[in-house]
């Protein structure tokens, strides 16, 4: 096919031989998609500050929050996990788990990747993903990593063996998380369904709800649990957490889109929309049904509005996030409130009712509220029905895959190792127990 010549090109090669105008033509484009795979420092930029924000999110966001929600005694254990988890999970992330989640993995590509980047073999101050370091884009997944397994232990405060719990999120991470990761990020069966899920309401929210849940359930309940006062023994602790979650969170979403562009912008108005609806919708109806709004709630409802927005930040507008808010804000409020005590199980800081049943909630409504102008995507409202059951696939395919390898998982270190400390260190707590320390 003969190369199309703009007029202004002809007439600017003028007494130029013929071939030299034909070569300009052919390789101006092949100039420009070179060009699109140049390092953008202004993406890059905002990619540093988005890694930061999210590891701020754990260390100290969870373990401020987290330790705040459970009783004195057991503060030190419970800040301990987190800041533990994201030293476990950075090691583990570097030696396997990025390769696992962003590589080909060969025949098995639709379920998981492959061993190519292994202890970060290959990636070099040149190498880029995109527009981007990849050295960022791969410390950037890797607190995601560190934050997913981190929400677990919120589930399993209070009587869980600290041994017992670094060998299984370890495990978890490479087994569950990184698989999980493929299928939605890294190329997987998920991703070429066309599950939408822009900063993790699959990967991150619903996987360590229904982990959390299968935790609480195979580890059974605290001793004490419904005779003895087990209150928040440091609301600050646990405000200062939330609001550090809460600020984190643009890394999580804004971050998302890897660029410092239009739909960071988007993801960032409407995480702050969501994140907020969902506070005053939780805080309403506790108030209505109780007597009196908590700090627990309003915090609560905010993470939960925080969580119910990740799968939609970079699908839905800013009307959509005002619903998404509302609605996270009942449902995760009814987890909590009405479906943990009816049910019986004991998640000590509900991350099931608030990461699981809130991922659950934003993954299906992105699939209704998705804007084609936005992310490319339509959704229900746009005339694409089949959106919801793609949605539906996706969160199905997280609960079964997630809620069996996790049982498999804690029974095999129960029988090997043990899962709860004894009877004397709980009711002591696990502060002095496990660690030796108090808070005075």
């Amino acid at each position: 096919m003969k190369p199309h010549i703009p007029r202004w090109l002809a007439r600017a090669g003028l007494g130029l031989p013929a071939g030299l105008i034909v070569l300009a033509a052919q390789v101006a484009p092949a100039m420009a998609q070179e060009a699109t795979a140049k390092l953008d420092t202004g993406d890059t930029a905002w990619m540093l500050t988005s890694t930061a924000l999210v590891l701020m999110m754990t260390i100290p966001g969870v373990a401020m929050f987290y330790g705040g929600m459970v009783r004195k005694k057991n503060v030190l254990a419970t800040a301990m996990q987190s800041f533990a988890v994201a030293c476990l999970m950075t090691v583990l992330w570097m030696i396997i788990g990025y390769s696992l989640a962003f590589t080909d993995g060969g025949a098995a590509n639709a379920f998981v990747g492959g061993l190519d980047k292994i202890l970060l073999r290959g990636i070099g101050v040149d190498t880029l993903s995109g527009t981007i370091p990849e050295t960022v884009f791969m410390t950037f997944q890797m607190t995601f990593a560190i934050i997913t397994p981190a929400l677990i232990t919120g589930a399993l405060a209070d009587r869980m063996k600290f041994s017992s719990l670094l060998v299984f999120l370890g495990l978890w991470m490479i087994l569950v998380y990184a698989p999980i990761t493929h299928w939605v990020w890294g190329g997987g069966f998920l991703a070429e369904a066309g599950v939408l899920d822009f900063a993790g309401g699959t990967v991150v929210h619903i996987n360590s709800g229904v982990a959390a849940l299968v935790g609480a359930m195979v580890l059974g309940r605290r001793r004490g649990y419904g005779t003895e006062n087990m209150a928040p023994h440091n609301l600050i602790l646990s405000i200062i957490g939330a609001s550090m979650l809460w600020v984190g969170w643009f890394g999580f979403n804004a971050g998302s889109a890897v660029a410092a562009n239009g739909s960071a912008g988007m993801a960032m108005a409407v995480t702050q929309i969501a994140a907020a609806a969902a506070a005053i919708s939780w805080m309403v109806i506790e108030w209505i049904s109780r007597g009196k709004p908590s700090v627990l709630g309003i915090v609560s409802g905010a993470v939960a509005g925080l969580v119910a927005i990740t799968p939609a930040s970079g699908y839905v507008d800013p009307s959509a996030a005002l619903i998404i808010g509302l609605v996270a804000g009942l449902v995760c409020y009814w987890g909590a409130v009405l479906l943990k005590p009816k049910l019986g199980y004991d998640d000590s800081l509900d991350v099931f009712a608030v990461h699981g049943l809130g991922g659950i909630t934003g993954a299906f409504l992105t699939g209704v509220f998705a804007v084609e102008a936005i992310g490319g995507t339509p959704g229900l409202l746009e005339g694409n029905a089949g959106q919801v059951l793609i949605q539906l696939e996706g969160i199905a395919a997280t609960i079964i895959y997630c809620a069996t390898v996790t049982f498999v998982l804690l029974k095999v270190i129960g029988a090997v190792m043990g899962l709860r400390v004894d009877e004397e260190e709980e009711v002591t707590g696990l502060d002095y127990s496990l660690h030796g320390e108090t808070v005075q």
